[in-house]
């Protein structure tokens, strides 16, 4: 199932087994445009680094890791440590609290250069997140589809992520559901995702 241009109130997109919701633009392209600008120059970029059968490897796509203290976040096997909130972070946070209604203390930042650099198949299942807790993610830049996928009857749910849009996964979504952010050799400019969420209560010292 296909669902584009979603309009009015937001509803659950999954059928069952989970909660998410996409609130479309909660930022006029402007002002997303302008904080896409910001953040590309004074986020501390890296590339991403992940373990597979026994070696690391290091992706094209860029990301950084910020949040309330210095926690710790492992997933493909590397561990990050979150760097202290910047002031254009905090008010991103501010317009993502209030719009979703929920709190978050942690953002991974993802930086996707072109249409070419994806994610594959996952869900957001670490034991570093809060069980259940909801994910918050804020798209700035290249329009991309997003893409769900039911663990046990293999349905599927696509939608567009436009410029300033927000979509909030929450429940049992990454118990039942994986998904991705699949590449496309179409020309889209590049994108920021900001992925606001809830880390247990233990960091480094």
């Amino acid at each position: 199932m296909d669902l584009f241009a979603l309009a009015g109130q937001p509803h659950n997109l999954l059928h069952r087994d989970g909660t998410v919701y996409y609130y479309g633009a909660v930022i006029s392209m402007a002002l997303a445009n302008d904080y896409f600008d910001q953040l590309l120059g004074e986020i501390a970029w890296q590339h991403d680094q992940a373990m597979i059968n026994g070696q690391r490897i290091q992706t094209p796509r860029k990301i950084a890791w910020y949040g309330s203290a210095p926690y710790n976040y492992t997933y493909s096997g590397v561990t990050k440590v979150a760097l202290p909130w910047t002031p254009l972070l905090l008010e991103l946070k501010a317009i993502v609290q209030r719009e979703s209604g929920e709190t978050y203390n942690a953002c991974l930042i993802n930086l996707y250069h072109s249409g070419s650099e994806g994610m594959a198949w996952h869900s957001d299942g670490e034991s570093d997140l809060k069980k259940n807790g909801a994910i918050a993610s804020l798209s700035l830049g290249g329009e991309r589809k997003f893409s769900f996928k039911h663990k046990s009857s293999q349905q599927t749910v696509s939608l567009y992520l436009q410029n300033g849009s927000l979509l909030v996964m929450s429940g049992t979504t990454q118990t039942h559901w994986l998904h991705r952010l699949p590449p496309t050799k179409e020309p889209i400019a590049a994108r920021i995702n900001l992925t606001f969420r809830t880390i247990e209560q233990k960091y480094c010292t």
